[in-house]
């Protein structure tokens, strides 16, 4: 495989192409010119600015003010300047590690508060829980820090240590700990389970150092109990390390299939991405599941997969981003992150979308979940699989079979409702969950919420201050009921049983289980699916037809 990453830090040299004739080394003063001159205006007008605006502004401020307003003119959101501060967390999602305590934080009624304690790190070994509210860092008051500002502070070199208070719902008094920093291991498969006997489920959230190893581990662990078919889930996988998209896509084809090629400017630097090895899984069907949180490295293994014929895709179209980014360090620790390839699928496909536009051709959606339509794809060019089949470019990876996961009227009206008070009604979901799991210590997975349930959410809903009339409540409240179901399980039962709950009442997972259920090989399973795009009553999947 001749690709072998997608965060480079490439010397860059400025080629000088020279002529001979009057003409062509006049052309050139004259270009130089032009340049000299516009830097002359930029500076004239940069100290007009650092001297007599109204609001004094700092000559570094200002500098780093052009450079982001180039960047931004530029039209290409994953171009940007960044900081020493911001590429540390840049790398911490790509390596997958950092030093820290290893909890999971949000912003909860005005306090820091820990989402879920990450299993086997410091934080969970302290006794750390779910619900528990940061009230100290070091002796520091915690209450007017930011959630980046927790991360900054509570990150650190393995083996340095941390003082915290903490307020615990149930408890008067404040509890310390004392934590020594550890190195956190950030999971790229955060859940893998088994459907049913046949059927496994592995859920991939994001391409890092670790990923193609954590995702092979987690197939034999499956394979172990049983698993004859595969649901590979990258419906919120926004991406990350291209190398890694390639390396998962090598585990499930053969020796020499294309898996991906990048194209720049600079056509040295074009690569094409090769499996190196025979398939781990050849007799394996696999369903791999997208959405519109499916992004950059997770299209490319879902193109490929989709290209050779080698897994069904189901869902909904992707998001579309098939552009590469390479990172170019600059002066004082900072890095330019700037788009310099485009990506395409064995078949040739680029999925790049318009930048700001949806998959049914709109600016945007406010409720990306509530889509009720399958994507138009009669003005999309067309590409064909190792096998025939109909796939499509300009815009996402198009499913093979279309699931429409969508609320219904009524629950697209609650939600509306609920619009200008949301960070407050999320802040009362956690909080009333968090409470219920705690007061019901009998509680088994798979528990139902009940009406009575709802009735009194309602009303801490409504002494919060989130206001929405009852029955729009009421009718919208299969939605509520969800959402409760999924916060109580993980508070209670850990993020794989919540994963397994929300996935129960999933209709993509549903219907891609229903699927690999009735299918004995890779090849079969596309029969299969044409068959169940033939019976029903939507319309059809062009990929499978």
């Amino acid at each position: 495989m001749k690709l072998k990453r997608t965060i480079l830090a490439p010397l860059v040299v400025a080629g000088l192409s020279l002529g001979t004739g009057g003409w062509f080394l006049q052309r050139g003063v004259n270009q130089e010119q032009n340049v000299y001159i516009q830097a002359k205006l930029f500076e004239e007008v940069l100290g007009h600015v650092e001297n007599r605006f109204v609001d004094q502004k700092q000559p570094s401020e200002l500098y780093r003010m052009a450079i982001d307003g180039m960047l931004e003119e530029l039209g290409d959101p994953h171009t940007a300047f960044m900081s020493a501060k911001e590429y540390a967390a840049l790398r911490v999602q790509t390596q997958g590690e950092y030093g820290g305590l290893g909890i999971q934080i949000g912003k909860r009624d005005g306090w820091i508060t820990v989402i879920a304690p990450l299993p086997g790190t410091p934080a969970e070994r302290a006794g750390m829980q779910t619900g528990d509210q940061i009230i100290e860092i070091d002796g520091k008051s915690a209450q007017t820090l930011s959630e980046d500002d927790a991360v900054g502070i509570l990150r650190g070199p393995k083996g340095t240590a941390v003082n915290l208070k903490v307020m615990r719902p149930g408890i008067d008094q404040p509890l310390t700990f004392r934590i020594v920093r550890d190195e956190i291991h950030v999971r790229s498969v955060p859940s893998a389970y088994m459907v049913n006997d046949k059927v496994g489920y592995v859920e991939l959230t994001v391409f890092s150092e670790s990923s193609t190893d954590e995702l092979r581990s987690a197939i034999n662990q499956l394979r172990a109990q049983g698993m004859k078919a595969l649901i590979l889930d990258m419906r919120a996988n926004p991406g990350g390390l291209l190398d890694q998209g390639a390396t998962i896509s090598d585990l499930f084809l053969e020796r020499g299939d294309l898996i991906v090629e990048t194209k720049g400017r600079v056509a040295r630097e074009n690569q094409r991405a090769v499996a190196r090895d025979a398939d781990e899984f050849p007799n394996m069907p696999i369903a791999v599941l997208v959405g519109p949180g499916t992004a950059s490295a997770a299209e490319i293994v879902a193109g490929a997969l989709q290209d050779h014929d080698r897994a069904l895709v189901v869902g909904r179209t992707t998001y579309g981003k098939g552009s590469v980014q390479q990172l170019f360090p600059l002066s004082n620790q900072n890095y330019l992150k700037m788009t310099t390839q485009r990506w395409y699928t064995p078949s040739g496909r680029t999925i790049q979308r318009p930048y700001g536009i949806d998959a049914n051709g709109a600016a945007s959606a406010m409720f990306p979940d509530s889509a009720s339509a399958p994507e138009d794809t009669t003005r999309k060019p067309e590409y064909r699989t190792d096998g025939g089949r109909v796939v499509y470019g300009g815009g996402g990876i198009h499913p093979d079979v279309i699931v429409m996961d969508t609320l219904t009227s009524a629950e697209r009206l609650l939600v509306e409702a609920l619009q200008t008070n949301f960070a407050k009604y999320m802040e009362q979901r956690f909080s009333f969950s968090l409470r219920y799991a705690r007061e019901n210590p009998n509680l088994k997975p798979g528990f139902a919420v009940t009406k009575p349930m709802l009735d009194a959410f309602y009303r801490q809903l409504q002494s919060a201050g989130v206001k929405v009339d009852r029955s729009v409540y009421d009718d919208g409240s299969r939605w509520i009921a969800t959402g409760l179901g999924y916060e109580i399980t993980q508070a209670k039962f850990g993020q794989q049983e919540a994963r397994k709950r929300l996935n129960a009442e999933s209709q993509d997972v549903r219907v891609a289980a229903d699927l690999l259920q009735r299918s004995t090989t890779p090849a079969s399973v596309f029969n299969v699916a044409k068959s169940y795009e033939a019976q029903r009553p939507t319309a059809k999947s062009p990929g499978t037809r």
